[in-house]
C-alpha cells in the first residue's frame, strides 16, 4: 500500500489517501461509512491507530471499485506527514564512501563510527515531494543535497532489539536531507544547517513495510538537472535500519509516526572537487527503488542579498 497526503484544487484541505495504480483513493469518502469509530484525518493519525486498523484499511482498499478516486496527475501531493510530532531523526556518516568524501573535504582522517551518529531536523523543515526548496542567499551560500531512505515507525517501543526492529516499521519513504554547509561549519554542529524552512522534502508517499520488502536491498540515487550525482544501494549502509532502530530506542521511546532518515551515500556537493552547491533554478530528483521520485526545484528569495 502507498499512503499519501493530498489535496484537490476545489478541496484545498489535506486529506489521507491511497495510491492505486494511477489514481488516488480519497479514503474518508470511499470508506468512511464502513469504518468503525472515528475515521483518521491524516496519515499520522492513521499510523497511530495501530496494526488492526492497518489491516482493516488494506481489506477495504482491496475492495476498491473506482469510487471516490482522482487521477494521480490531478492531485497535489504533500509530505505524507506534513508536520511530524517530533524532529526528524537523522543519521550522519552512515555510508563509508560518504565518510571518505566528507573527510577529504574537511582535511580529516577517516574513522568509522562504532555507533550510529544521530542528529535531528526541525519539523518546520518538512516540505512536499514536488514543492520548491526555498533558498535565502542572505542566510546560506552553500545549499547541498543528500538522498536518504526514510523510515516511518508504526509501533512504538523502547529498548527494541535489532532482531525485532523491523516489526516496528510502518513503512518507508524518500527524504532529501537538504543542508546548508556553511551554517553547519559556523555553528559547530548540524542542527541549524539542516533545519531551514523547506530543507526536508519527503514523499511522495509512504510504502508499507510488507510491500517495500528488505530495506537493505534498494537502489538510491539523486540527479541535479538530469545529471546523476549520487548512485548507490542501501546495502552499503554502515548501520542497517534494524540496528539504527535498536540504537536509537535504547533508553528512549520511539512513537508511531516518528521519522528516521538513514544517511546518504557518496556524491554530495560538499565532497566534489571543487564543491558543487545548488543554485537558483536547479531541479533535484531524489529516487529510491520501490518508492518513487521526489522532484524539487531550488527557488531563491528574490530580494535577498548574498550572505557575506
Amino acid at each position: 500500500m502507498r499512503y499519501v497526503t493530498f489535496s484537490l484544487q476545489d478541496e484545498p484541505f489535506p486529506q489521507i489517501g491511497i495510491v492505486w495504480e494511477d489514481r488516488v483513493i480519497a479514503l474518508r469518502k470511499a470508506f468512511g461509512t464502513h469504518w468503525e469509530g472515528p475515521f483518521p484525518s491524516s496519515v499520522l493519525e492513521f499510523i497511530q491507530t495501530g496494526p488492526e486498523a492497518w489491516r482493516r484499511m488494506a481489506l477495504l482498499a482491496r475492495s476498491f471499485q473506482g469510487r471516490e478516486s482522482q487521477p494521480l496527475a490531478e492531485v497535489r501531493l504533500h509530505a505524507p506527514i506534513p508536520r511530524p510530532a517530533k524532529n526528524v531523526f537523522c543519521l550522519g556518516l552512515n555510508y563509508v564512501s560518504h565518510m571518505e568524501e566528507s573527510a577529504r573535504a574537511r582535511g580529516r582522517e577517516i574513522k568509522i563510527p562504532e555507533v550510529p551518529v544521530f542528529f535531528t531536523k526541525s519539523p518546520t523543515s518538512v516540505t512536499g515531494p514536488y514543492d520548491p526548496i526555498p533558498w535565502d542567499p542572505a542566510v546560506t551560500q552553500q545549499v547541498d543535497y543528500e538522498a536518504e531512505l526514510g523510515v516511518v515507525i508504526g509501533i512504538g517501543g523502547k529498548n527494541i532489539p535489532a532482531a525485532k526492529a523491523l516489526d516496528h516499521v510502518f513503512g518507508y519513504t524518500i527524504i532529501n536531507d537538504v543542508s546548508a554547509r556553511d551554517l553547519q561549519k559556523d555553528h559547530l554542529q548540524w542542527f541549524k544547517g539542516k533545519s531551514l524552512d523547506g530543507f526536508c522534502p519527503i514523499g511522495p508517499w509512504v510504502v508499507t513495510a510488507e510491500e517495500f520488502g528488505d530495506p537493505q536491498k534498494k537502489r538510491i540515487s539523486l540527479r541535479v538537472n538530469g545529471v546523476t550525482k549520487q548512485s548507490s544501494t542501501t546495502a552499503n549502509m554502515i548501520f542497517s535500519v534494524a540496528v539504527t532502530i535498536e540504537s536509537l530506542s535504547k533508553g528512549m521511546t520511539l512513537e508511531p509516526g516518528d521519522l528516521i532518515s538513514t544517511g546518504t551515500p557518496e556524491g554530495v556537493g560538499l565532497g566534489r572537487t571543487p564543491p558543487e552547491y545548488l543554485k537558483d533554478g536547479d531541479l533535484v530528483e531524489t529516487e529510491i527503488e520501490g518508492i518513487g521520485v521526489l522532484k524539487n526545484r531550488v527557488v531563491a528569495s528574490p530580494k535577498s542579498e548574498p550572505r557575506q
